[in-house]
């Protein structure tokens, strides 16, 4: 075989090796994501990119807590970033504008303004978790039905890093 032909043939099978490397980081790893809308600020803005792990739920159940993202129960073609608020056995309530959980005034420094809407003591499924935005008052989450309590299923991954814009550059843990 020619000289020609060997570096082609190398050339072709790195190409490949890499290719199929990348898909599996992105398909079992770690996936880039981009924010939509208001719903997570003041801590995530519009258009900021993130890297999410994706293996780290394969190991472990989301923790309260945790920025996450998860397809849309109504619509497993759309993707949701929202914290997780409450896990499975836990109580929620929201009431005057404050999250209870467990009974115990949930401290959040991370919200824009207080919560307008009430909901009742609820027990979260196993199974499941309950996940709010924090921009609570402009958040599509488990408080409305059309999201409700999130099944583990349909979460892609752990948000841990805003990468773009730089000067926003940020660990989200």
């Amino acid at each position: 075989m020619s000289s020609i032909a060997e570096e082609a043939k190398d050339w072709v099978f790195s190409i490949a090796a890499a290719v199929i490397l990348a898909l599996l980081i992105r398909t079992f790893i770690v996936e880039l994501y981009v924010v939509d809308g208001p719903s997570m600020r003041p801590t995530l803005k519009h258009e900021e990119r993130l890297v999410v792990n994706k293996f780290v739920y394969r190991m472990r159940d989301p923790l309260k807590g945790e920025i996450l993202i998860f397809r849309y129960p109504r619509d497993p073609s759309r993707d949701f970033i929202k914290r997780v608020i409450a896990t499975a056995g836990d109580t929620i309530e929201i009431k005057e504008g404050r999250v209870y959980v467990n009974d115990s005034l949930l401290h959040e420094d991370y919200i824009l303004e207080k919560t307008r809407t009430e909901y009742p003591k609820t027990t979260i499924p196993e199974g499941t978790i309950f996940v709010m935005g924090d921009n609570r008052n402009n958040s599509e989450d488990s408080r409305f039905p059309d999201v409700g309590f999130v099944p583990l299923d349909l979460i892609k991954g752990k948000a841990v890093l805003v990468f773009w814009p730089f000067d926003e550059f940020k660990s989200l843990n």
